[in-house]
């Protein structure tokens, strides 16, 4: 299994980025659980779990389910080459359950992982280059 804090080079395993949406009416316990199932079935399915970060409640752009308001998880992991059906079972299982009301899983390509280990690390973020005057 490939070590989380390796820097991004194409023989590590992917990065991925999970974000969902919990049901807001749940208590806290309920939503605790859901968090740690949902780690733990990801780990079981392979995946290697770098980091999960709870931003908490937060207003929806637009109402889900007739809900104003969700709690917003995020998950980055790492999941082997070719495991392809761990990512299928893992959103499977995101969409039978019905406390989850969205989710995204997201790949991250070479300069998104760089920006992840940058923010990670606490080192400075890239600078972008100014913008080109216009004539």
């Amino acid at each position: 299994m490939a070590d989380a804090t390796a820097p991004a080079t194409g023989s590590i395993d992917p990065m991925y980025e999970l974000m969902y949406i919990i049901n807001p009416v749940l208590n806290e316990d309920q939503i605790k659980d859901i968090v740690q199932r949902v780690t733990q079935y990801l780990s079981d399915n392979g995946a290697s779990v770098a980091n999960v970060e709870e931003p908490g409640s937060q207003r929806l752009a637009y109402p889900i389910e007739k809900k104003r308001n969700g709690y917003y998880v995020v998950v980055n992991f790492r999941l082997p080459k070719g495991a392809n059906s761990g990512l299928l079972k893992i959103e499977r299982a995101l969409n039978i359950n019905d406390d989850i009301m969205r989710h995204l899983v997201l790949k991250y390509d070479a300069k998104m992982e760089r920006y992840y280990e940058a923010k990670r690390t606490g080192k400075d973020l890239p600078k972008l280059a100014p913008p080109v005057p216009r004539a």
